[in-house]
């Protein structure tokens, strides 16, 4: 029997305490047959809370959640616990969601009661109560630093009301996030009624457990007992350390507080600024003063009105020390504190309106296209609000390159030592392509391994070897995860690599691109210097509104490409090297050489595509460039890792080389489908490439086994274009027309590889 405890607040402070307590303990709890869920926190704060229902969060107001959203958000969140369930089969199961007492509709807890009853035999909800006037004092402190701009006489007027459940939510405005209006922070807290909260959570889940805390214990060495009491453990978890409660600001820096927030909204009214909670954050801190924080007291009236039905809960819930909830000694009542020193919220807003402009106008609500607001995950999002206006935005500003001078067809380099490794599988429709373009640049040797081909790859490769093009391997036998580095490790006993000059390994869906001189290997090597490794850097090329497999080149075809400045997702600027054979590295791996040989630590300097040094630490490792050391001025790799939608399903089939336990997925397109920006450069290199691939399809039975191989690529795409799944993933596939800001929010968060 499986049983999840559901602690829903409102004591933020106690709940993050508590909620700490089981993240620290998650594998000692599990150990107990007690499961604290690691998947609501990889889908994002307060996600329980804003799937059942629009808190009014300023961490989401700019999220875009429609109804369609919100039920996806539901079926993610209910999906991920499942499979934590099935897969722990625990007897309990812990939740620490304060944000859930802000929840404003009976409607709102019936959804999150919907969401959570088919994944156990019974659903309890727990909360922490305190004193009425206390626990909002601690809610408006949290709410002016995060922009509240009204002050306790909101809540304090609606004290005289009968139902002020009903009058709290009535008294919540309109959100509106460019002028700073948002319900949660502006709104009086639903849960001050503290005995309607009760009243509304028993009338969906049944009885709710009420419990008081005093602060000491928790703060110290009575946490693991209230975690036990709280959740209903069989034994306290392992005591934690204690901590250092929260100290609240002072009444005079929340006055200095809540006047800025007054004079920001107007000003993002008027210039329709949207201003970052980390930037508000920042600014408020600017303007902190000592001193003692609100008294509860002052509040006292909250207290008084409240009193008979905290005392009919107190009679109700054996977990409520009746000491706990006493209220403050009553005090005068509130009035706002003096900011001091001569405080004016305007010379503030004047000294950081610089800054505001700066930041606040490149955020706001997401305006996210269709495609996006059709099917973003609520994660996505969130890493879209942070991706914008932030130096890891995509956009093509970069420099632009030096000009280019076309060139025409020289004979190919012979003898020169310029190897270059591949592994194929599959390939038939574009090996002789890739072959001609490298060999028109100058590669003279080509060591290609291949395993298990079904389309002919492996018939063409044993043909160009018989006329001396390329030296082929059977890799077949592979052993361990990979079959590419498997043939990487035997690649280093080949004398076509001990013997080369220069070394790259590099796959056949990636071009060398070359930018400089003629566009030949001999101007690259040049434009080095003594240079021992060039880091070539990916750009990476969408699949351009093709969904067909055709028989074009490749380098024609798809001339739309990822903005140049994309540090993320991490994949976007890896790289593949181009080094010097000096014996330096003792293992080629994917991306680079490795294993950096004792007394060579000198002997290697290693540049970008532009020719700029990078640091010293990629003599040893890295596979991708950060900002700062990306370049494409000189050489970039032109990665066509999808080519048609037709050729992806292809590639979704066959699996991948480097890593053959992960599957090929939407989660690969998202990563890889980059069609935002033309890029025509590697179109200088055409003229040469005719030549040397209508030199290759001279050979009638080369050309006979190419063409077999693209009737067989066209043929299995049929195929599963007729299987659901894969017709599905097509569907998705072509659905996904998003801006380039929201692929790379997307992937970021769906990817397994960072």
């Amino acid at each position: 029997m499986t049983r999840i405890t559901l602690h829903i607040g409102p004591d933020a402070a106690l709940a993050a305490r508590l909620a700490q307590a089981l993240e620290a303990r998650r594998d000692a709890l599990a150990a107990r047959h007690v499961l604290v869920p690691r998947s609501l926190a990889s889908i994002g704060p307060n996600a329980l809370a804003l799937a059942a229902g629009d808190t009014g969060d300023p961490e989401t107001a700019s999220l875009e959640l429609d109804d369609a959203a919100r039920s996806r958000l539901r079926r993610q969140i209910a999906g991920a616990l499942r499979d934590e369930i099935a897969a722990a089969r625990p007897d309990r199961v812990v939740i620490c969601a304060a944000r859930l007492a802000d929840l404003l509709h009976p409607g709102d807890i019936a959804a999150l009661r919907d969401m959570l009853a088919p994944l156990a035999d019974a659903v309890e909800i727990v909360a922490h109560v305190d004193d009425p006037a206390r626990l909002f004092a601690a809610r408006y402190a949290a709410q002016v630093m995060a922009g509240r701009q009204a002050d306790p006489r909101q809540e304090l007027s609606l004290l005289s009301t009968p139902d002020l459940r009903a009058a709290l939510i009535a008294a919540r405005p309109v959100g509106d996030p460019r002028t700073g209006v948002v319900p949660v922070i502006e709104g009086a807290p639903v849960w001050l009624d503290l005995p309607g909260l009760a009243r509304v959570w028993a009338e969906v889940f049944g009885a709710v457990r009420l419990r008081s805390a005093s602060d000491a214990p928790i703060w110290g060495d009575g946490l693991a007992e209230e975690v036990r009491a709280t959740f209903a453990l069989d034994a306290a978890p392992d005591p934690l350390p204690a901590a250092r409660p929260p100290v609240l600001p002072s009444a005079a820096w929340l006055s200095r507080a809540r006047r800025f927030n007054v004079a920001l909204a107007r000003l993002c009214a008027r210039e329709g600024y949207a201003v970052p909670m980390d930037l508000r954050r920042r600014l408020l801190a600017e303007m902190s003063i000592p001193g003692p924080p609100v008294d509860s007291g002052s509040l006292h009236a909250m207290s008084d009105r409240l009193a008979p039905d905290m005392a009919a809960l107190n009679r109700a819930h054996e977990g409520i020390e009746p000491a706990h909830l006493a209220p403050d000694p009553p005090a005068p009542g509130w009035i706002e504190a003096d900011p001091e020193r001569g405080f004016r919220a305007t010379q503030y807003l004047l000294a950081f309106r610089p800054l505001i402009e700066k930041v606040a106008s490149t955020s706001g609500p997401l305006n996210l296209s269709p495609a996006a607001r059709a099917a973003m995950p609520i994660t996505a999002r969130h890493k879209l609000a942070a991706l914008r206006g932030s130096a890891f935005a995509p956009h093509d500003a970069l420099p632009p390159r030096p000009g280019a001078t076309p060139v025409f067809p020289p004979a190919p380099a012979q003898g020169t030592g310029r190897t270059i490794v591949a592994c194929m599988k599959n390939e038939a429709p574009y090996l002789l392509e890739w072959l001609a373009f490298h060999r028109a640049l100058g590669f003279d040797g080509f060591l290609i391994y291949s395993n298990d081909c079904e389309d002919g790859t492996d018939a063409m490769l044993d043909r160009l070897d018989a006329m001396g093009f390329v030296q082929h391997r059977d890799n077949s036998a592979w052993r361990g995860n990979s079959p590419q580095q498997h043939a990487l490790d035997r690649a280093m006993d080949e004398p076509l690599v001990r013997e080369a000059g220069w070394v790259a390994h590099i796959d056949v869906d990636e071009f060398v691109n070359i930018q400089t001189g003629d566009g030949t290997l001999d101007a690259l090597i040049q434009a080095v210097g003594d240079a021992t490794h060039v880091a070539m850097t990916w750009r990476l090329f969408g699949h351009d509104g093709q969904q067909a497999i055709e028989a074009g080149f490749v380098t024609d075809r798809f001339l739309r490409a990822a903005p140049r400045h994309l540090p993320k997702p991490h994949t976007a600027w890896g790289f593949k090297t181009l080094g010097r054979n000096t014996g330096a590295y003792e293992k080629l791996s994917c991306h680079r050489p490795n294993k950096l040989r004792a007394g060579h630590e000198d002997r290697v300097r290693w540049v970008n595509g532009s020719g700029a040094a990078l640091p010293d630490r990629f003599a040893r490792r890295g596979w991708r460039n950060g900002r700062g050391e990306v370049g494409y001025d000189l050489v970039q790799l032109n990665h066509y890792a999808l080519r048609s939608v037709d050729a992806f399903l292809v590639k979704r089939a066959r699996g991948r080389a480097l890593h053959v336990d992960r599957k090929i997925g939407l989660n690969y397109w998202l990563r890889m489908d980059w069609s935002d920006v033309t890029d025509r450069s590697i179109l200088r290199h055409r003229p040469r490439l005719a030549v040397e691939h209508a030199r290759l399809m001279a050979d009638a039975a080369l050309s006979a086994l190419h063409r077999a191989g693209l009737d067989w690529h066209r043929a299995k795409a049929a195929a599963l274009r007729a299987h659901a799944d894969f017709a599905a993933l097509r569907e998705q596939a072509l659905a996904l027309t998003l801006a380039p800001d929201e692929r790379a929010a997307w992937a970021l968060v769906l990817d397994t590889e960072s």
